[in-house]
């Protein structure tokens, strides 16, 4: 069931930062860290998007939804908020049937949808599949996967063809995306960019146990975004993994870094799998 990017958030014409993130994953210790790292800095609830998939491989689903529904922030539609809200028969990824992301994924949605109730899925099928505002003039949109579909993969090595193609069906000078798993930021030919922000609930397969978010800052006609790691307790989070009896591989990931398995991964991506990622901070 592939729907399209409506219904539509439109938070009009923002002059204040806006703090980003995806993927809390059930990871409840760090959906704990990035609201307490968001209000550290003075980000309001109103600055604050999460671009998706507030459940999935970790412990505890519930727990991650009613901390994000009591912290009031705005969250784009996730493949996963999508395929547990509708009551789908799986997370929507498009898995190879039988491959091991496919497997994992089966455990822990059956998990999570054993755990939520009908408070959490009525939530979950009101969710916005696109968010847009205006920054300095400047049309930023922030959705979950593509525009052709919620669970479409746009990496950092995706075709600019490719990216300009979705700016330009969005009507949009920027998008910040979710799904991928991995932070970056492409500053495409044209001007205009395409980037992600990261998740939070599982690392960057790039051998630290660090999560990701991104921060948006008017800077006078400018936009400056900034992708950022921060620290929590994965060590919790892969605890509770285990004793919930859930995949061992994605436990053992938060702590070494490193993606059980690199299925959905491009050669590029997988070519840098165990390498730091660094913080990017561009000015456009």
């Amino acid at each position: 069931m592939q729907r399209g990017l409506e219904p539509i958030l439109d938070l009009g014409t923002i002059k204040e930062p806006l703090l980003i993130f995806g993927g809390p994953y059930s990871n409840l210790q760090a959906t704990q860290a990035i609201l307490k790292l968001a209000d550290d800095r003075g980000f309001k609830p109103q600055q604050i998007i999460c671009t998706g998939d507030v459940v999935a491989y970790c412990a505890n689903p519930l727990e991650c939804v009613e901390l994000i529904q009591d912290a009031g922030i705005h969250v784009v539609m996730g493949n996963c908020e999508e395929s547990l809200g509708f009551q789908l028969e799986n997370c929507g990824c498009g898995f190879e049937e039988d491959s091991a992301c496919d497997l994992a994924s089966r455990q822990w949605f059956n998990y999570a949808r054993s755990r939520l109730n009908s408070q959490a899925l009525s939530w979950m099928q009101g969710l916005p599949r696109q968010i847009i505002t205006t920054i300095n003039n400047h049309r930023v949109g922030f959705i979950h996967g593509s525009v052709q579909s919620i669970s479409g993969w746009v990496f950092a090595s995706t075709p600019e063809s490719e990216k300009t193609r979705h700016l330009d069906a969005l009507g949009c000078d920027a998008v910040i995306g979710g799904h991928c798993g991995l932070p970056f930021a492409s500053k495409l030919s044209d001007g205009r960019l395409w980037a992600n922000a990261g998740v939070i609930g599982m690392p960057a397969n790039d051998g630290t146990s660090r999560g990701w978010f991104a921060t948006l800052e008017p800077k006078n006609s400018q936009i400056s975004l900034k992708t950022e790691a921060f620290h929590y307790n994965f060590s919790q989070s892969s605890h509770a993994m285990t004793t919930a009896g859930l995949n061992e591989g994605y436990a053992k990931a938060l702590k070494t870094g490193l993606w059980p398995n690199m299925d959905v991964l491009p050669e590029a991506e997988r070519a840098i799998c165990g390498k730091e990622i660094y913080s990017e901070n561009i000015l456009w």
